[in-house]
């Protein structure tokens, strides 16, 4: 197995960071290695934004789930889908363009994740750690204010990196599913209910499946996170609507 597929299967989210800064140098390899990720039409279609305001990082750290660790992050990027710049470009070069729509959001969205996937490859490849926050997805008024995006700029994603500490390079990473039992050939098949535990099963522990499943619906999919990210993306959309140019 070549260095390349070892260092992706190995790399875990790293939550707990050492008190010590990312290098200039290994921070510009990041950076050009997300900027250089394959992207629709060669357009790029995100901005990404590269918070250095203590402030500003410990605002995020609460309005994103209340995550100290955040605003101990090192280094906090957010990949914004980004529909705005080629629009205004569009209008500052005489075109006329119209209005950007789901699909152009749904594109940069794909964009701005493959975008930070080479970030975080790239991190770990330099011994740096990385977490995706999610949750930057939520608060859709808060953080359109806070961050200042305009009407056609959606934040994908948010990003921190630092070096792990012994303890975060100690940890085991989590048991993925099988893989027979993600990749289907050709088409979509709906799963029955013996195939799903079969699947999950494994992640349920002494707790029973039944039991464990209750649990993770309320604590993840039921949760109020979960509906404020649903009622946030709603909101984001529709402003992404009724946005004028």
């Amino acid at each position: 197995m070549n260095e390349i597929i070892e260092s992706l299967l190995s790399r875990r989210s790293v939550r707990v960071f050492e008190e010590r800064a990312i290098p200039a140098a290994e921070k510009e390899a990041i950076l050009l290695a997300a900027v250089n990720a394959p992207t629709a039409g060669n357009q790029q279609l995100y901005t990404i934004l590269d918070v250095t305001d203590p402030e500003l990082k410990a605002r995020l750290a609460e309005s994103c789930d209340h995550q100290p660790f955040i605003a101990k992050a090192p280094l906090v990027l957010i990949f914004c889908a980004d529909c705005q710049k080629w629009y205004d470009a569009f209008l500052s070069g005489g075109c006329a363009p119209r209005l950007p729509g789901a699909g152009d959001l749904l594109l940069a969205v794909d964009d701005s994740l493959i975008a930070a996937q080479n970030a975080v490859t790239a991190a770990w490849s330099l011994g740096v750690g990385s977490c995706y926050i999610g949750d930057v997805m939520e608060r859709c008024e808060e953080h359109r204010a806070l961050l200042g995006l305009p009407g056609y700029v959606f934040p994908a994603a948010m990003v921190v990196f630092g070096y792990p500490t012994a303890g975060q390079k100690a940890r085991k990473k989590p048991e993925r599913c099988a893989m027979e039992r993600i990749v289907q050939e050709n088409r979509y098949r709906r799963m029955g209910a013996d195939e799903l535990r079969e699947m999950l099963a494994p992640k349920s522990g002494a707790d029973g499946y039944e039991a464990w499943l209750a649990a993770f619906c309320g604590r993840k999919y039921n949760s109020a996170f979960s509906r404020e990210m649903t009622r946030s993306v709603e909101a984001y959309l529709a402003a992404f609507r009724r946005e004028e140019p």
